[in-house]
């Protein structure tokens, strides 16, 4: 076991208008449960004394204290919460900013929309990190895919020069911290990779799983409830 301190950001500061519904798509409930405690409820169960942190949009703190509260208490456990920004980079950028850079110290940042992350993939990430400094989750790209030209055209591409990439993104802290500090105002980062990646520093990817699926449409919250039935272990009562 390793004896890194961890530190996990879970990313729920978003709106999740895409996702449809009367209420924010994190606070949504799969088997019984909000979506973002189980993407917490993940990182908790590998490790336990992995520090979790929830980046939440501010305008929600009262709804989510409100479920937090009304959740059994066999299923509460420590976090802390941190005021999303206006975008993801700002987002991971607060969750950061009172985590230390000791030496050795891990953090992993993952989108409170993949509920679905297993141990397995958590453990493999952590791992990865402690021995490259850097581990992004892939899989392999099963789609056929076409570049868009500027003319509304399309082009081939070979699919087996691509993967997708998920989270948990997982990286030194000192690195990770360095790397946010040093982005350039007005420079698009679609991930935390991107952003190390602009600082210099190589990414080391490691095998992702197909169930760690994004929770983004409407049709998604069925199939994801589906797979959870078939995987997890229910939610204590």
């Amino acid at each position: 076991m390793s004896t890194y301190k961890k530190t996990a950001i879970i990313l729920a500061g978003g709106e999740g208008h895409r996702a449809g519904g009367a209420i924010p798509k994190q606070f949504r409930e799969l088997c019984d449960r909000p979506m973002v405690w189980w993407s917490m409820k993940a990182f908790h169960d590998a490790d336990p004394d992995t520090q979790l942190v929830l980046v939440l949009h501010p305008g929600f703190f009262d709804d989510w204290d409100i479920i937090w509260n009304n959740l059994p208490e066999s299923d509460r456990f420590a976090y802390r919460l941190c005021c999303g920004g206006r975008d993801r980079c700002e987002s991971v950028a607060n969750g950061l900013m009172e985590e230390t850079a000791e030496a050795g110290a891990l953090i992993a940042v993952h989108d409170a929309a993949r509920p679905l992350v297993s141990r397995e993939l958590i453990e493999r990430c952590w791992q990865t990190a402690e021995q490259l400094q850097t581990a992004v989750p892939a899989v392999p790209v099963t789609d056929s895919l076409r570049k868009l030209g500027p003319d509304g055209d399309s082009q081939s591409v070979d699919r087996s020069l691509y993967v997708a990439v998920q989270t948990p993104q997982t990286f030194d802290a000192a690195l990770l911290k360095k790397a946010y500090n040093a982005r350039k105002a007005g420079e698009v980062y679609t991930d935390d990779a991107s952003v190390v990646e602009a600082y210099g520093h190589k990414i080391a990817l490691c095998q992702g799983e197909a169930i760690n699926m994004k929770v983004t449409n409407p049709a998604d919250f069925i199939v994801a409830e589906a797979l959870m039935m078939a995987v997890r272990t229910p939610a204590s009562e």
